[in-house]
């Protein structure tokens, strides 16, 4: 069924029926490609990887918040020096490569450019098949990068090519994407804890 199916008589009445389903949602999350997630983030921060995000509209702010919260959040009261690079944050970038060549390729030309084997893309999108998102994740894949794919509805050909996908059974893209943004918070603070001191851990700010 998808959500909403009705009108609402109020607003009360809407939002008690959209966090039911956002409780709904959360709860397809498969925490095993969780950890996993957690693990090849931890791994390439260790290594100092880089770890390249990105997504179109809501996603492309996931995208850019993921990089306050795993670059300065993480790094907080650690040792931790995370590379993260956002491929939607340069507008003259995106630009240019979709006007001189095609929006389809903004993603997958700055990897090629800038990322190497060992590295990580992380990928946002609630359709799971936006073609700017898909060609980044085989370039990846070909290229000996991880990637780990964030996705909502049907899952989408992204879904069927990540080496982790985190899914959210849902059809809605902001319940889709209230937890996706979810999952950015949990993995930083998460991450962030492993490596801070644990004597510091409950006078801090997460």
């Amino acid at each position: 069924m998808t959500f909403p199916d009705q009108n609402f008589d109020n607003i009360a009445a809407f939002s008690r029926a959209y966090f039911d389903q956002l409780n709904r949602a959360v709860a397809t999350v498969d925490n095993t490609k969780l950890q996993e997630a957690a693990l090849t983030l931890g791994s390439a921060f260790d290594q100092r990887a880089s770890i390249y995000v990105c997504g179109n509209g809501g996603s492309a702010a996931i995208s850019n918040h993921f990089i306050c919260d795993h670059l300065k959040g993480v790094q907080t009261d650690t040792k931790v020096l995370p590379r993260i690079v956002s491929l939607v944050s340069n507008t003259e970038t995106i630009t240019a490569v979709a006007n001189d060549i095609s929006y389809d390729d903004v993603f997958v030309y700055q990897l090629a450019t800038l990322a190497a084997s060992g590295d990580v893309l992380v990928t946002i999108s609630s359709s799971g098949d936006s073609e700017n998102v898909v060609r980044a994740v085989q370039w990846a894949k070909g290229n000996g990068c991880k990637t780990i794919c964030m996705t909502g509805f049907g899952g989408g050909r992204t879904a069927a090519l990540a080496d982790i996908n985190l899914h959210v059974e849902g059809d809605n893209y902001g319940i889709v994407e209230d937890i996706h943004q979810s999952l950015m918070h949990i993995l930083a603070q998460f991450l962030r804890l492993q490596w801070i001191d644990s004597d510091l851990i409950a006078e801090k700010k997460f």
